[in-house]
């Protein structure tokens, strides 16, 4: 066959076109899928955190609880009859201090004995008594110094010593907190996990037992609010397999007697679910150096690789959670595919037009889409002050855009604008880590903000009320410290200051008062009221207080509850 010279140049034409689009088809799905890999483990690891610190924040207010309803040393009285009205005070506070996570503290004794104030409402809430065996009373009180009213007089066969809470203290002989394992509330029937602390008389035995509960339902509601993806799932499970809470589908059950059972993961009906609990079992019990926590890669039952991350929750006083994130690849590829199905087809209208132009254009955009997976990597590692450094009007200048954004989001606190946590913690990290290697560097310090009252703003006035207090606040610690200073919302009304070189602690004691002053100044809400809220301060100085984050942050964390307590009493 005759080829004529039209057809000899479509040939080549038509070849090269469909290798250039297979070609950017191929770097576009590639870096795509690199991108999303990165985002992906990214987004898993700090939803794994939102949930850890959502547990923890509970931990810390049921410990909190107990340590106000029985500081240490306190002794067990030795009948509750007399000791009624300071337990009942102490209760009372212990349950203020933060209704979110509990409402209801209580304790028991040797003889049967048993005093519990659950808080029902701001002011509002519920003494139950039990002074002689087979009767427990119920008093209605309002603030924790008016008189109790009777509403009612229950003749039960209720005994503190026999329910789990007393049980499984009572048999940690080694330690004096403990955690129960999940059970039934008395009252309630829901679900619950108790922190219980031994209690013990004048002589040093063993005198009773104080608990909190944390309740499984308002962790679940927690979990199923959070957003993964169309088949992502988070839950929470005991390592053999008791569910805590789950994402999506039920994680108790009705038993036949009318109460309420856990679904176990192994066999919740749920197969990925299932999948993972073997698979995060077997990763978790493979090594005793497991580094948690972590992101993995496993197949689904049907193959398709499922991103996971997983953690576990342990403390000295035996509780054991185990947190699982995951969601399948699929669910973020189908729009890198549709892109690159995109991309292709413009590459072949583009070429159509003039393949010098097109392959220009072709290494532009290749060059870009190479800077977004650098970026999506950066990401990945956690790397957030940087820029892409795309100046595009098109989509993937959008989407460097996003990746600035992103950034921003990841590394600032939406309603204030401060620094916020994950800031915080890699500007601690790294200037622990600079003094680790530079010994001339000075010291630096932390102070730990938590506004006085807060709460009854936000309650009193709204949310829209608190949130002003909130962004005033911020301003004011910007406006006190320093540039080279740090100004971080840590959680709530809690705020951290990062204090830079040259920091002692006598500076950071006068820093402290000029933010003392600073913030019991009146502040403007909306509508033209002015409320001041006043703020207690603890600090801690980097390596004198501790020479890790945490130790740093619990240090200044206890010096705050200290300040707090002693402005209450």
């Amino acid at each position: 066959m005759v080829l004529s010279l039209r057809r000899v140049l479509i040939i080549p034409y038509v070849a090269l076109v469909v290798l250039l689009a297979a070609t950017i088809g191929w770097l576009s799905y590639s870096t795509g899928r690199d991108a999303v890999t990165a985002i992906l483990e990214q987004q898993l690891l700090e939803t794994s955190a939102r949930i850890r610190f959502a547990v923890d924040s509970r931990v810390v207010d049921a410990s909190a609880a107990l340590e106000v309803a029985f500081p240490k040393g306190t002794a067990a009285p030795e009948s509750l009859r007399t000791a009624l009205d300071e337990l009942r005070t102490r209760f009372w506070i212990a349950v203020s201090l933060n209704t979110d996570s509990n409402d209801y503290v209580y304790y028991g004794n040797r003889s049967g004995q048993f005093v519990g104030v659950w808080q029902t409402s701001q002011d509002d809430a519920e003494l139950r008594v039990r002074l002689k065996e087979s009767e427990e009373t119920v008093y209605h009180v309002k603030g924790v110094r008016r008189d109790a009213q009777s509403v009612r007089r229950d003749r039960s066969r209720y005994d503190p010593r026999e329910r789990p809470w007393y049980i499984a203290a009572e048999a940690a002989a080694d330690r004096d907190d403990s955690w129960t394992p999940v059970y039934s509330n008395f009252s309630s029937h829901e679900l619950v996990v108790t922190h219980a602390r031994r209690v013990h008389d004048a002589g040093g035995q063993f005198g009773g037992v104080v608990g909190v509960d944390i309740s499984l339902r308002a962790l679940n509601d927690f979990v199923r609010r959070l957003h993964l993806s169309r088949r992502g799932i988070a839950f929470i499970m005991e390592p053999d397999g008791g569910l805590i809470a789950s994402s999506t589908g039920p994680y108790v059950t009705k038993q036949a007697d009318g109460s309420v059972g856990r679904l176990n993961a192994a066999a919740s009906g749920n197969p990925l679910i299932e999948h993972l609990f073997a698979e995060v079992s077997a990763t978790i019990s493979s090594s005793e150096r497991t580094r948690l926590p972590q992101a993995r890669v496993f197949e689904n039952p049907d193959g398709e690789p499922v991103f996971a991350a997983f953690d576990r929750i342990e403390d000295d006083a035996g509780l054991d959670w185990i947190v699982v994130v995951a969601a399948p690849r699929g669910d973020f590829m189908d729009k890198v595919r549709g892109n690159v199905m995109g991309t292709v087809v413009a590459a072949l209208a583009a070429a159509g037009l003039a393949v010098l132009i097109g392959l220009a254009i072709i290494d532009w955009v290749a060059q870009d889409l190479r800077r977004l997976s650098d970026a999506a990597r950066k990401v990945g590692d956690g790397e957030f002050g940087w820029s892409v450094g795309i100046d595009r009007r098109d989509e993937i200048g959008a989407l460097a855009r996003s990746f600035e954004a992103m950034q921003e989001r990841l590394r600032t606190d939406r309603l204030t604008g401060l620094a916020n946590r994950e800031a915080l913690v890699r500007r601690i990290d790294g200037e622990i880590l600079r003094r680790s290697h530079d010994k001339s560097l000075r010291p630096f310090g932390l102070l730990f903000v938590d506004l006085d009252r807060f709460k009854q703003v936000n309650d009193g006035y709204g949310h829209d009320a608190g949130d002003r207090m909130l962004i005033e606040t911020g301003r004011r610690l910007e406006a006190i410290t320093r540039p080279s200073d740090l100004v971080a919302r840590q959680a709530g009304d809690e705020f951290v200051v990062f204090v830079d070189d040259g920091t002692d602690e006598h500076a950071l004691r006068s820093l402290a008062s000029r933010i003392e002053q600073a913030l019991s100044e009146p502040m403007e809400l909306p509508g033209g009221r002015f409320v001041a809220c006043g703020a207690s301060i603890g600090l801690a100085v980097f390596p004198e207080d501790g020479c890790d984050r945490a130790s740093l942050l619990e240090k200044a964390d206890q010096q705050m509850y200290r300040c707090k307590f002693e402005g209450r009493a």
